[in-house]
């Protein structure tokens, strides 16, 4: 029985766990790196077509956005999730996949022009949909069997609809262990979401850090404080341009906005617009309306109940079309848009910026994490001018950050997660999901001050989880300046080698059969070798 870290280790993204018990084998999370990334992760060590299952924590892209590349190697096995997280992924991973061709498309134009190589996305929206089909909805606090040797149980953590901390039941040679993966741990007392929930008991925990350095203070008046800056905007004649992630962020907005409407917190202009250009968004949003009952706090849910859509209200448009996007940006009244993604990386938001990023009159704010390489962070920085489309963009907006409006918790809650573990406290804590010093700092806070076993270790460091040791202990191998195989998409050749090995995995599952069985496959596999052997 044995862990392997593979992802998001010393890093905020990518967040990726390799689990073997007995002879099943099972990633929990199989996230896409997002902004720079310092080190360099390991591959899942197994072909994927011999990976049993895939446990999410939940929807965001940075823990389920490489499972279309999964597909396309050839994994085939089931994917398990809460039913929200199933609703979002099936909605985020095409998202990704028509980003993934719309960028192959931009770059292969340009390496028409300058004799450049060809360049393949890391998956197609073929290999999005073929996931979405091995996703298996699951209820919250049910125990769910997945194997003789591997069980497993979602609760939830409230950092996303449908987000959770998952336990696995691990059994191997008579030997139990209990795994607990945090995913990544919700801020308390955010509008719309449950707090999160504890787990009482575990052998061992693997738990994120993102703000495992610092702290979010007394919960702030967020209402009030972006009314504030839409005020002092509006009086300029300005936009206020909100980067904002599709999936959570924005319907947290949309609950603000709403208050702020209700209040009539804004003076100027009161009977503003709000834009969500997204049409990620809008799909989520709807989804947020169908999971009121198991996901929704009582407040909310309150609302609900009172007839009141709580991110809903008069002024509310939803940019769908590429040409509803454009249209924002021709009307010349003063306006809040919230578009994605919330780093600035892609999507429309970039479309906004480059309208509105040189104008002294509008302002800039951002409401959540910026990781480091990104242009939101970059912007959140200082940068006197940014690249947009080509072109260099000069900075003359406010830049504003309103602090507290955060998904992740911060240390303090992170740690009073981690004593929730009351009736069993746990061998060991693995520190991942944070920055390379957050991770080392939280690992030490959680030794020196609160007395666990407590470390951080660097993509391909095994642990033994019976003997309760690490196997190996791997050092950081930082990223060289050109891509690294993992992130390089694969050519169709490429396809055609995993194809290969996926059918030597199939064979070896297939251990067993009767002799007639075997034979009629056999034969199968020698009439395609023969109709392609020159």
């Amino acid at each position: 029985m044995k862990l392997e870290f593979l992802g998001a280790a010393h890093e905020v993204t990518g967040s990726c766990h390799y689990l073997e018990v007995g002879d099943k084998k099972l990633c929990v999370d199989i996230g896409m790196e997002q902004g720079e990334n310092l080190f360099e992760n390991q591959e899942i060590p197994v072909n994927p077509a011999e990976l049993d299952y895939v446990l999410l924590t939940h929807a965001h892209i940075d823990h389920t956005g490489l499972l279309p590349m999964l597909y396309a190697r050839g994994f085939r096995g089931r994917v398990f999730a809460t039913k929200a997280t199933v609703d979002l992924s099936g909605i985020m991973l095409r998202d990704s996949a028509h980003i993934q061709q719309f960028e192959a498309e931009w770059r292969n134009r340009k390496a028409q022009r300058s004799g450049n190589e060809h360049y393949v996305p890391l998956y197609t929206m073929e290999d999005a949909i073929g996931a979405i089909r091995l996703l298996v909805p699951c209820e919250y606090d049910e125990r769910i069997t997945l194997s003789e040797e591997v069980s497993i149980r979602f609760t939830d953590v409230g950092h996303l609809l449908g987000s959770s901390s998952i336990e696995v039941f691990a059994t191997e040679d008579g030997e139990k262990r209990t795994i607990v993966f945090s995913g990544d741990l919700g801020n308390k007392n955010k509008p719309i979401l449950k707090n999160p929930m504890y787990t009482k008991c575990a052998d061992y925990v693997v738990m994120e850090s993102t703000y495992g350095d610092r702290f979010h203070g007394k919960t702030p008046d967020y209402a009030g404080e972006i009314a504030k800056v839409i005020e002092m905007t509006f009086r300029k004649g300005g936009n206020v341009v909100i980067p904002a992630f599709a999936v959570g962020r924005t319907q947290e907005l949309l609950y603000f906005i709403r208050q702020i409407k209700e209040k009539e917190l804004v003076k100027t202009n009161a009977d503003f617009e709000v834009y969500v250009d997204s049409p990620l968004a809008v799909e989520a949003t709807n989804i947020f309306g169908k999971n009121v009952e198991g996901c929704f706090d009582e407040e909310a849910r309150s609302l609900v109940n009172r007839g009141i859509n709580p991110i809903g209200f008069p002024g509310l448009k939803l940019a769908i079309t590429s040409d509803d996007s454009k249209a924002i940006n021709l009307d010349a009244k003063p306006k809040v848009i919230i578009s994605a993604s919330g780093m600035c990386e892609a999507g429309r938001v970039r479309h906004h910026l480059k309208h509105n990023l040189w104008r002294k009159d509008s302002t800039i704010v951002f409401v959540g994490y910026q990781s480091r390489g990104t242009l939101g962070r970059n912007l959140l920085e200082g940068a006197d001018s940014v690249r947009l489309f080509g072109e260099t963009v000069e900075v003359k907006a406010d830049i504003v950050s309103i602090s507290g409006i955060s998904g992740h918790a911060d240390k303090q809650g992170l740690i009073e997660w981690l004593q929730g573990f009351d009736e069993k406290k746990p061998r060991q804590v693995f520190v991942v999901h944070g920055e390379d010093q957050v991770c080392e700092s939280f690992a030490t806070c959680l030794r020196t001050e609160h007395g666990y076993v407590a470390s951080a270790p660097y993509s391909g460091s095994i642990f033994d989880l019976i003997r309760g040791e690490y196997e190996y202990m791997a050092d950081p191998v930082y990223h060289k300046k050109k891509e690294t195989a993992r992130k390089r998409a694969m050519d169709v050749f490429g396809r055609l080698i995993l194809a290969g090995e996926r059918l030597m995995a199939v064979i070896r599952k297939n251990e067993g059969l009767s002799n007639k069985d075997v034979a009629k496959f056999t034969d199968q596999i020698n009439s395609l070798c023969d109709k392609w052997d020159r």
